[in-house]
């Protein structure tokens, strides 16, 4: 089960949750080569670049979607690419929560039974403060194809905090939202991962959002660099 998941006595055990080592990946070319980033409790960490080269792939590979060409990354001391699939799954299932780009809510169901779904696949009850937080309790009766952009990202960011993930990595979290409603997303974000003692993920194009984070790099010329916002 995941919650007999430890960290390893080569961890600074108490409060990192994810660890990558000497991380490289290549496409076409080279996207990063030689990565190292931990993401520790109550940490929320921002990923700056231009398109094209590589945060969404490192986020993909942080969060068990991609192995990389090299490297290593572990959660509490778990090398997650040397389980099998049934436990990556599960990882990814109840430690881990992805807000991606595109939304993927389910076509033909309401907003609601989206956040059902995620409750009933992750044993979990619907927060209704997280709902009302993220301004979303007049979209919960209507189908999901006929909100606007903005309302179904804060219904994926809803779905995802449903879970009670300890790691949320989120692609582009406040892309489709004014300023006003993108400031209120992150509050909500950053609140969930203090209270939970849990980690925050973000790629952005976004200066001002990505400066509300503890940390923040921009990865350039296949590394990441530190940054000062």
């Amino acid at each position: 089960m995941i919650e007999t998941i430890t960290a390893t006595s080569s961890e600074t055990s108490e409060t990192t949750l994810l660890r990558a080592t000497d991380l490289a990946h290549a496409f076409d070319y080279t996207l990063f080569e030689n990565i190292n980033i931990a993401i520790r409790e109550k940490e929320s960490i921002a990923i700056l670049g231009v398109s094209g080269s590589g945060k969404s792939t490192l986020l993909h590979i942080l969060s068990t979607l991609l192995e990389p060409n090299h490297g290593k990354v572990y959660y509490r001391g778990l090398d997650m690419y040397s389980q099998n699939d049934k436990k990556l799954l599960e990882i990814r299932r109840k430690e881990i929560g992805i807000i991606f780009q595109s939304h993927y809510l389910f076509k033909g169901f309401t907003a609601k039974e989206n956040l059902q779904i995620s409750s009933l696949i992750a044993g979990k009850n619907i927060n209704l403060d997280i709902i009302r937080k993220l301004k979303i309790e007049d979209t919960l009766s209507k189908n999901v194809s006929v909100l606007s952009g903005g309302q179904q990202q804060r219904v994926s960011i809803a779905r995802v905090l449903i879970k009670q993930p300890r790691v949320i990595f989120a692609d582009e979290p406040t892309g489709n939202l004014d300023r006003e409603t993108a400031n209120d997303v992150m509050d909500v974000m950053l609140q969930y991962t203090t209270e939970r003692k849990g980690g925050l993920f973000i790629v952005t194009h976004d200066e001002k959002i990505a400066a509300r984070c503890n940390t923040v790099y921009r990865l350039k010329e296949k590394r990441l660099v530190p940054v000062i916002l």
